[in-house]
């Protein structure tokens, strides 16, 4: 519902006292509420094009309006079947989230829970996001700010994403194609183990292979970096266990956490590889001894 309050930021929009402010990669943006220090009623609009990216505005003030869309879009319809997620730094404080969509605003992050960095996730077609400084007395500590990503409502992406359905991610028997593939474009692959209990978050694996990453969430390690060793969040239906068994390991990165998909045994996947590579059939090749 429309709050009282809200109805001058929403006309302050429409009557377009709102400044335009562009970012310069169309990913992330960053500001500060001392540029407008003096219209403190100012409305900001930011308009993001990217599948992920991150937003930080110092000493909040007023309200930013910003406006989410993935690079790739190409009519409005595609919004309906995009969610995006938000997730809070540690230090952010100084503003409250809502979704808004035509002077409706749904509370999304309080001020003072930011500092959980809990992830919060909503249908695109719900509205923008609506960031609106909490007053106060001092501004020089405050930094409002959060990462977010656009997933797709349905297919693979969307039952593989962990915030969206997290009791339905799991890491599925996967089809010789879809290992294959999954070499080739998760976020990242190797070959490894976990030296410790697997449940749940922030486990401990030991990497023999890397053959690709994103983010570099996994690092050189061990005698003459000869291994890699990382943090991965297992679901719990993957059926990997600790000790010497080693895996094939793909997945996603999401929010700088890496997040485990297909984990057959590494010498199943061996079979699988040196078969197709017999057929040419390989989607791409990789150093798999």
């Amino acid at each position: 519902m429309l709050r009282p309050w809200a109805a001058p930021w929403i006309a302050a929009v429409l009557l377009c006292r709102a400044l335009a402010q562009y970012s310069s990669d169309q990913c992330s943006w960053r500001g500060s509420g001392l540029s407008h220090e003096s219209h403190r009623r100012d409305v900001e609009q930011v308009y993001l094009r990217c599948s992920q990216g991150s937003l930080k505005w110092l000493y909040p003030i007023g309200a930013i309006i910003v406006n989410l869309r993935p690079n790739t879009e190409s009519s409005s319809g595609h919004v309906a079947d995009l969610y995006v997620c938000i997730k809070p730094r540690t230090y952010s404080q100084g503003a409250n989230v809502y979704v808004e969509r035509a002077g409706d605003l749904r509370l999304l992050v309080a001020d003072g829970d930011q500092a959980l960095s809990t992830v919060h996730c909503f249908n695109l077609a719900e509205g923008a996001l609506f960031v609106e400084a909490t007053p106060q007395t001092d501004i020089s500590r405050r930094i409002t700010a959060f990462q977010y990503e656009l997933v797709p409502s349905q297919g693979p992406g969307a039952l593989m994403y962990p915030f969206l359905q997290p009791a339905l991610v799991s890491c599925k028997p996967c089809s010789d194609e879809e290992l294959l593939m999954a070499v080739c474009t998760s976020d990242f692959a190797g070959s490894g183990f976990f030296p410790g209990v697997v449940s749940g978050t922030n486990n401990a694996v030991t990497l023999r292979r890397l053959f690709r990453q994103k983010s570099g969430v996994f690092s050189r390690g061990g005698a003459r970096g000869r291994t890699w060793s990382g943090r991965v969040n297992v679901p719990s239906q993957c059926g990997v266990h600790p000790g010497e068994n080693e895996y094939l390991l793909t997945g996603s990165v999401h929010f700088g956490e890496a997040w485990l998909g297909c984990a057959p045994h590494y010498k199943d996947f061996l079979n699988v590889y040196i078969r197709a590579q017999e057929e040419g059939t390989n989607p791409c090749q990789i150093d798999a001894h």
